[in-house]
């Protein structure tokens, strides 16, 4: 499953589904609209599902002025819970937005972390971009989705960067999928971590073209694949590699439907899907 949204994002919440992780369709319609947050949007949505079964969706509720994100939970994802707004930013008044919650089930500390983007003006040196567009990574966690630690800095690679990603390869390694957001680069980049919650380091050099964003992954056989938003060519691109370091094109092998826009990738049962389909 591959979570999605369309532009103007206010339809809310779409699926796309895939038997091999290359050729995507979509489900057809949408399943949950977006009623909190100020602009009342569904932007980025990211799903995990805890141990329990209970899948969890957080989102992006605003472009600008919120100070958290949407929340809502499901057990066969077509029938959702009451949505709710996390505030996770209020310690910080002069914070412009809260972008792409990304959600990760830590199962060592069994716990969920929620990393995101923030520009708060003036924190950070900046490159040419405005100062309301420098933004670095934070993070909350969660055992439960009641109670959430404080949030803090997660990632401060020493430039504007948004649309993280954790990915755990095996026990103690870990790797963080991002986007560059600074001017002209634009671009995805890998960096490295011991544990889930970091530190990152030994950020690589960029391996998408310019106007990349949205990364997401899927171990996929013996690779993992790489999905980003080549948003300047309105289409969705891959990528796949072993070792987080050598990365091969997919442009050829893949096939996603058009409209398609920033989501998350994660496994389900048959008999989900059946029901999502029906």
């Amino acid at each position: 499953m591959f979570t999605s949204f369309h532009e103007p994002a206010t339809e809310g919440l779409r699926f796309l589904y895939s038997d091999d992780g290359y050729h995507w369709k979509d489900a057809g319609k949408t399943f949950l609209k977006p009623a909190i947050g100020l602009q009342k949007v569904m932007r980025d949505p990211s799903i995990a599902q805890g141990p329990d079964g209970i899948f969890h969706l957080v989102w992006t509720s605003s472009w600008r002025g919120d100070k958290g994100f949407g929340y809502a939970s499901s057990k066969d994802l077509v029938n959702w819970s009451e949505q709710r707004f996390i505030p996770v930013m209020e310690q910080e008044p002069a914070t412009v937005n809260v972008w792409a919650p990304e959600l990760f089930y830590d199962s060592t500390a069994k716990q969920f972390i929620i990393i995101w983007a923030s520009a708060i003006p003036g924190r950070f040196d900046k490159g040419i971009e405005e100062d309301s567009n420098n933004h670095r990574m934070y993070v909350t966690t969660t055992p439960d989705f009641k109670t959430f630690s404080p949030a803090r800095l997660f990632l401060d690679p020493g430039f504007s960067v948004i649309d993280a990603v954790i990915v755990q390869k095996a026990a103690h390694d870990y790797v963080l999928v991002l986007k560059d957001n600074t001017r002209p680069n634009r671009n995805i980049k890998v960096a490295y971590g011991t544990t889930a919650l970091g530190p990152y380091t030994h950020v690589t050099p960029a391996f998408t073209d310019p106007f990349t964003e949205g990364p997401s992954v899927a171990k996929v056989g013996n690779d993992w694949l790489i999905y980003y938003d080549a948003y300047r060519e309105k289409k969705y691109d891959a990528v796949k590699t072993a070792d987080f370091i050598t990365f091969i094109p997919l442009d050829k092998e893949i096939s996603v439907p058009e409209g398609h826009k920033h989501g998350t990738i994660f496994k389900v049962k048959k008999k989900v899907l059946k029901k999502i389909l029906k």
